[in-house]
């Protein structure tokens, strides 16, 4: 008998099932080589273009330090990692693999996806295959690599626990579809590259839940892409908005049926920034947005996600719900930058 896999040998000494095993699948031993390889792949193709980043930040008149991860993502020395890892920093030096420094360049950052996009000067680099958000399942096997507590390149696997989440921005805005892994992160890892055993980028690692044990999260690879093209042209992301601060409240039912509602909640208006595109279309303290260009209005994140770029200088419509009248405005947006 074998203490190792339990059977009973016949008297040729081969187990009775061998042919059935054979076909049912290699040993664990060949599967755990199989994880092993891949994750040694990923790691041995991605950590080169791999880097820590540490920051001064004056605060209070103080100079404090911070750090965090990036990654190279084209030959010429551009590196994508956090917002929070870099946000109004004084000073950027990058640490690379093979033992360089380099002082960067922050070419701009992105608050409300927390991305960023700064710059290093340095030859021969290696960047980052950049993979399709999209076509990653709940279930793949990725692999996080950053500088946790300053410990240099590390590789933590896990796979991907579900896709389409959002996480709210430091801005408070939704970052949408992000990525949640098991691939353990911790301070330090912020910016770094979730990569799949090709060692292709499909997110920027980004946040965890504390206390929690194994729930990180990841902005996906694709929105990246977006962000880092608008950082690299102009050096911000450009939104639009209209001047409201508001809360998200519920509709009375007789109001939602009488005028025929597409939504149950909206968007109260708490104040009116003087000057702005909602002071200039007529709104007030106490109206409901419940419609913007013809889009259903339920709270907060829908106004957020209908007030894009694309709607800088256009003329939409803006239903509101004032008392029990349902009014409807013109209101022509303007353009907001993150400062």
């Amino acid at each position: 008998m074998s203490p190792l896999f339990g059977y009973v040998s016949d008297d040729h000494g081969a187990p009775p099932n061998a042919t059935e095993r054979s076909v049912s699948g290699p040993p664990d031993e060949e599967l755990l080589d199989a994880y092993s390889r891949a994750v040694v792949g990923a790691a041995e193709r991605v950590s080169p273009s791999v880097v820590s980043i540490e920051t001064r930040h004056k605060v209070r008149g103080r100079q404090a330090g911070g750090n965090g991860s990036g990654f190279v993502f084209t030959p010429d020395g551009f590196i994508l990692t956090n917002s929070h890892v870099v946000h109004a920093a004084d000073r950027v030096d990058v640490s690379l693999i093979d033992g360089r420094r380099s002082r960067a360049d922050i070419v701009g950052d992105d608050p409300d996806t927390d991305l960023a996009v700064i710059r290093i000067d340095a030859p021969n680099l290696a960047p980052a295959a950049l993979g399709d958000s999209q076509q990653i399942r709940p279930g793949q096997l990725v692999i996080a690599i950053g500088n946790p507590y300053g410990f240099q390149c590390t590789v933590t696997s896990g796979v991907v626990s579900a896709l389409g989440r959002s996480l709210r921005s430091r801005s408070g805005r939704l970052i949408e579809n992000v990525i949640q892994t098991d691939a353990a992160l911790n301070p330090g890892n912020s910016g770094g590259p979730l990569v799949t055993s090709r060692g292709e980028v499909i997110g920027v690692n980004t946040a965890v839940i504390l206390p929690a044990q194994g729930i990180c999260f990841a902005t996906a690879v694709n929105t990246a892409k977006f962000v880092a093209a608008k950082l690299m042209r102009d050096g911000v992301v450009r939104r639009s908005y209209i001047g409201v601060e508001g809360q998200d409240v519920p509709l009375h039912r007789r109001i939602v049926r009488f005028h025929n509602l597409p939504v149950e909640s909206g968007v109260r208006v708490e104040a009116v920034q003087p000057d702005s595109p909602a002071m200039r279309a007529g709104l007030r303290r106490g109206d409901v947005i419940v419609e913007f260009g013809g889009l259903p209005v339920a709270g907060i994140d829908h106004l957020h996600r209908v007030l894009t770029d694309e709607q800088v200088g256009v003329g939409s419509s803006l239903s509101i719900i004032r008392g029990t009248e349902k009014l409807m405005f013109e209101i022509v947006p303007e353009a907001r930058t993150n400062p």
